[in-house]
C-alpha cells in the first residue's frame, strides 16, 4: 500500500490537497506491524503536476497511491483521485508521522478543521472537469 500525505514544507499536513506541491510518500508494501515506519520519500510536484490542474495525459509522480491524506480537499479533487483509484482521507492531525501511525494502528483520525478555502473550492468544483 502507498500513502501520500499533502504537506507544507514536508513538515505539516497541508490543506487544499488539489493545490499541494509537497507530498510525503510512504511505501508500505514491505512494512510489517510492529516495525518502524519506512522513511517517506519527498515528492515535489512541478506546477503542471499539481493535481488540481493535472490533465492525466502522462505519468504522474503520485501514480499508484492508494490513499491521499490532507487537511482539506474539494469535491473535485476527491472525484479526480477516485478516478485514479485513490481514496482521500481528511484529518485535523497536523503531524504527518502521527497521522500515518494512527492510520496503521486502526485509530480514527481527528476531524479536519474548518477551512474557508474548501468552501470556495466546492463552488469552483461545480464547474470542474473532474
Amino acid at each position: 500500500m502507498k500513502i501520500a500525505i499533502a504537506t507544507r514544507d514536508f513538515s505539516a499536513v497541508s490543506g487544499h490537497a488539489g493545490q499541494a506541491r509537497q507530498w510525503l510518500l510512504y511505501d508500505l508494501s514491505k512494512h510489517h506491524a510492529g516495525r518502524l515506519l519506512p522513511a517517506p520519500r519527498r515528492v515535489e510536484l512541478d506546477k503542471d503536476e499539481v493535481l488540481h490542474v493535472f490533465a492525466d495525459d502522462r505519468p504522474h509522480p503520485l501514480d499508484g497511491i492508494d490513499i491521499a491524506v490532507a487537511a482539506s480537499a474539494g469535491d473535485g479533487f476527491v472525484r479526480h483521485m477516485k478516478q485514479r483509484g485513490c481514496e482521500v482521507l481528511l484529518t485535523g492531525e497536523s503531524d504527518p508521522a502521527l497521522a500515518i501511525t494512527r492510520m496503521l494502528a486502526g485509530e480514527t483520525l481527528p476531524d479536519p478543521r474548518f477551512d474557508i478555502t474548501t468552501t470556495l473550492c466546492k463552488l469552483r468544483d461545480l464547474f470542474s472537469r473532474h
